[in-house]
């Protein structure tokens, strides 16, 4: 695992630690943080164009950093809890999808690949 992963995983559970707030961090209830998280994120986008979108206005993009931020720490709160390495746990999907979503069948295709 990544020495900077390491480091933010165990600089949370201190901070969990310092509040006493590890007896409300079961894997279950950071999953659903994660998930108000993850809505947070999308309420950004929220009716913007796919233009507008990509070309955030410089506060509106440090508001997104702020939702991905805590997306980010619930997902390494969930794999510290669990002892999961999320980086090779990433890598590993990453091959899982090169298979099911081969170049020539995917490319410029949104189908899922029980489509393609």
């Amino acid at each position: 695992m990544s020495q900077e992963i390491e480091a933010l995983q165990s600089a949370l559970r201190q901070f969990a630690a310092a509040r006493e707030w590890e007896q409300f961090h079961s894997p279950k209830n950071l999953a659903a943080a994660l998930s108000v998280e993850a809505a947070e994120l999308l309420e950004h986008f929220q009716w913007l164009s796919e233009e507008q979108s990509r070309n955030l206005p410089p506060d509106k993009r440090e508001q997104v950093a702020e939702e991905l931020a805590d997306v980010l720490l619930y997902l390494l709160q969930i794999a510290d809890k669990l002892g999961i390495d999320p980086l090779d746990a990433a890598r590993r999907k990453m091959q899982r999808n090169a298979m099911k979503y081969p170049v020539e069948l995917a490319r410029g295709s949104m189908r899922k690949y029980t489509e393609l």
